[in-house]
């Protein structure tokens, strides 16, 4: 099937280890993935090893945390490859530290890359999604959305914010065909993840019920799940997909 009978997808976030996963696994299910970065050389590289495991992604610049960057990354997909069927906002980064010694830039930093990106990017689609009368919006939170986490009070925040938002804009945009849903990982290997040191590491498997970390290509599966066109009754839903750390 060529690219224009595809549906297409946009992964923010799109370089990093689920980024990755989620947009190996989209190229599989027959999607026509388009990978959002910033950083460009990094990116070009990144798009160059995956042709050479053979999956055809393309990439577009455009920083997440501005509306007006936001605004015109989606535009130039547009005007390049066709309208966008499936947002799916990933992009995050952490910030750590107790809060009475959190800086007020590592505050903003995290509620603008990690939550106000889901706005910036959602905005700027769901009209033509609404006129489509179709639509996918997957949201990536986190379990510490859902728990919270000590010395993460902006991440924490930012992340159950995420499906705040999921649940009011999945019942404003129901009766367009449009599907709004979260997925909070747990503890993935990504190589984030995998960077701490393995005495810390063998802490929090030992946190996990099924005793190891996730796999980056399990949530990328649950992605595809909720882009697929029979999906189209799941919509404000949040998926827990943390090896039973956190259940409720």
């Amino acid at each position: 099937m060529d690219n224009q009978n595809k549906r297409i997808v946009l992964v923010t976030g799109a370089t990093g280890g689920l980024g990755t996963a989620m947009c190996k696994n989209l190229f599989e299910n027959g999607y026509h993935v388009v990978g959002n970065y910033r950083n460009k050389e990094k990116a070009e590289k990144w798009k160059q090893k995956l042709a050479e495991e053979g999956y055809q992604i393309d990439i577009v610049e455009g920083d997440v945390c501005s509306f007006d960057s936001s605004k015109r990354m989606i535009e130039e997909i547009e005007k390049n490859f066709g309208t966008i069927d499936i947002l799916v906002n990933n992009a995050g980064i952490t910030r750590d530290g107790r809060l009475a010694r959190m800086s007020h830039q590592d505050w903003n930093d995290v509620i603008n890359t990690n939550l106000n990106s889901v706005f910036n990017c959602t905005r700027n689609v769901i009209e033509g999604m609404i006129d489509r009368k179709f639509g996918r919006i997957i949201n990536i939170s986190s379990v510490n959305g859902q728990r919270g986490q000590f010395g993460q009070t902006n991440y924490s925040a930012a992340k159950a914010g995420i499906h705040g938002f999921t649940k009011t804009l999945a019942m404003e945009v129901a009766k367009y065909g449009i599907t709004v849903n979260t997925i909070s990982p747990g503890y993935i290997a990504t190589d984030m993840v995998m960077a701490v040191p393995e005495k810390v590491r063998d802490q929090i498997v030992a946190q996990i019920p099924v005793g190891r970390l996730g796999g980056t290509h399990e949530v990328a599966h649950l992605v595809a799940f909720l882009a697929s066109d029979k999906t189209s009754f799941i919509t404000g839903a949040n998926y827990s997909i943390n090896g039973g750390q956190h259940v409720y």
